[in-house]
């Protein structure tokens, strides 16, 4: 098995063992990841490495938002919405090449991230707590 295969297996196995909590924590360090190589990548103007990083942003966004079940928890429409803007607000920050663009969606997720975070400490530190759906954790 070569090596990039062994670490998409190695990768989908860890993502396929964690719980909820962590796995939405995992994507959301992910997001932040991809929009901070994109914001740097455009300042570099690597359009092909922005171009790539935007598009994995895009892709996590719209994994969280499928994933995001408004029925579990109706206040999380805001959220849903939130997301969808900020796919089109980075398709638009791609086709015009607007590094300010990615970094102003960059520091709009990064306290959301740190606030699923703190969630996910908080459920993981209370004894006996069931695992929670992905969308609401």
């Amino acid at each position: 098995m070569s090596y990039g295969l062994a670490q998409a297996r190695y990768t989908s196995d860890a993502a396929a063992t964690v719980s909820p909590a962590r796995l939405l924590t995992m994507l959301y360090d992910k997001l932040v990841s991809d929009l901070g190589a994109a914001h740097e990548a455009m300042q570099r103007e690597d359009w092909a490495t922005s171009g790539q990083r935007v598009a994995n942003a895009c892709e996590i966004l719209l994994e969280l938002h499928s994933t995001l079940d408004t029925s579990l928890w109706p206040d999380g429409e805001g959220l849903a919405q939130l997301y969808l803007w900020l796919v089109a607000e980075l398709m638009q920050a791609g086709v015009r090449r607007s590094a300010q663009r990615v970094g102003d969606c960059r520091d709009l997720v990064v306290p959301l991230r740190d606030a699923w975070r703190a969630a996910g400490d908080q459920l993981s530190a209370a004894p006996g707590t069931p695992g929670v759906p992905l969308g609401a954790a």
